[in-house]
């Protein structure tokens, strides 16, 4: 699947789960430059939507609620992503409101959120450094476990099908399954093994197909 697909798939998962307050909060808040973010930083480096939550909500300081446009929840960290633009109306906020931003940034640090901030012109503009920072974030609070999540779209596709599979899978199966070459479905594979997302059939030294790693099914899928 590409960008289009996987995104309408990710927002509609969402939706289909909140309802209230948080389903109007995700129809209204994830427009333009939060698709924007996931599509020229995200999708290139990451592949996939696994523990990003869009206009995920919390509690602020003042035992109200407001939503971050995106937050990463993984294992004992949490990161928040704010995208923020240039318009005339950040020129002209008032100094109440700027202190009260400020003051609801502060909390989340204090409990224990790691914030990152984008400006729109950054994911026009400096893509490349953008998508740096995040592989940054992810190997400095993650390590090694990070490149087990890493997948592309075609190694999802492939473990969806695994998972679909009743027989262990084979070279032709995934090659026909992606229309490609069998060569290219055979270094898929590999590196799928290599991330321990799937295991030999049989044998370890001339390996004909494939199953799927119980801990990838609970994990991932």
């Amino acid at each position: 699947m590409d960008f289009q697909q996987e995104h309408e798939a990710y927002v509609s998962w969402h939706q289909a789960r909140r309802s209230g307050e948080r389903l109007h909060r995700l129809q209204e808040g994830h427009g333009h430059a939060e698709k924007l973010f996931l599509e020229q930083l995200w999708w290139p480096v990451v592949g996939h939507f696994q523990h990003l939550h869009p206009e995920y909500e919390v509690k602020d300081f003042q035992d109200g609620t407001r939503f971050l446009d995106f937050a990463y929840v993984r294992g004992a960290h949490r990161f928040a992503f704010e995208i923020d633009g240039f318009s005339p109306h950040a020129r002209d906020i008032d100094r109440g409101r700027f202190g009260d931003n400020l003051m609801r940034q502060n909390q989340l640090v204090l409990d224990g959120w790691k914030i990152l901030r984008f400006s729109y012109d950054d994911l026009t503009y400096k893509k490349r450094r953008c998508q740096q920072l995040i592989l940054h974030m992810l190997g400095r609070w993650y390590g090694e476990e990070a490149v087990s999540v890493l997948l592309t779209h075609q190694e999802q596709s492939i473990l969806k099908l695994a998972a679909q599979s009743v027989e262990p899978l084979k070279t032709k199966k995934v090659a026909d399954f992606l229309g490609v070459r069998p060569e290219a479905a055979r270094i898929w594979l590999r590196r799928l093994h290599a991330k321990g997302m799937l295991h030999p059939a049989s044998g370890e030294h001339r390996v004909r197909a494939y199953v799927l790693n119980a801990k990838a099914e609970l994990n991932w899928l």
